[in-house]
């Protein structure tokens, strides 16, 4: 069995209080208790120490990160998270430097990670509605899916050598939500992912 770290990344709002991925937080972590991983939660809108933080990145066998995208990014508390928990990482726990070295000083840059054979996963809920994303003539986006926009996190991850399995997404949340069918989506995508549990208990 796995060992599974999942982030809930929600900064409540009163506009946006978090149930929605606190929900797939829970949703998550029923399906893989149910197959007998062990799994560990961060809520980190409710602090953390950043050491233990650290530990349970280089515990962990896959990452699970849920938040929403706020403003084109991670919630601020979410990336005072990775602020605090990959700075105090970079005593080679979770990189080795940034895999440069005095022979070599330009080459390399962002492969000193020692989380190789670590995998995560994006799960993200969006205000925008699907059909902004993947379409040249949405000019906002301009034909960009999701993972462009969610670059910089990829990087943070591939810095410490961490393998990205696919982003899952829900859309239009707040204005059209289709949650029931969001929910039915992520435990197919759990399933498809991560093992033949076919049913997630409500």
């Amino acid at each position: 069995m796995s060992n599974i770290l999942i982030l809930n990344g929600a900064q409540p709002y009163e506009f946006a209080p978090g149930a929605l991925n606190a929900a797939f937080v829970g949703r998550a972590r029923r399906f893989f208790e149910t197959q007998g991983h062990d799994v560990r939660v961060t809520t980190v809108a409710e602090g953390y120490d950043a050491n233990a933080e650290v530990e349970n990145h280089v515990w962990a066998d896959v990452v699970v990160m849920q938040f929403p995208v706020n403003w084109m990014g991670v919630p601020w508390s979410l990336k005072k998270y990775m602020d605090d928990v990959y700075t105090a990482g970079m005593d080679g726990r979770l990189c080795a430097g940034d895999g440069r070295t005095a022979e070599a000083p330009t080459a390399n840059y962002g492969m000193g990670g020692t989380l190789t054979g670590t995998k995560y996963m994006l799960s993200v809920t969006f205000n925008a509605p699907k059909q902004a994303f993947d379409d040249p003539s949405e000019p906002f986006f301009a034909g960009d899916n999701v993972d462009d926009l969610l670059r910089p996190v990829h990087l943070n991850a591939r810095f410490f050598d961490m393998t990205a399995l696919p982003t899952f997404a829900a859309f239009d949340v707040m204005k059209n939500p289709q949650i029931e069918a969001d929910f039915a989506r992520f435990d197919a995508h759990l399933t498809q992912y991560f093992g033949d549990q076919a049913h997630v208990a409500a």
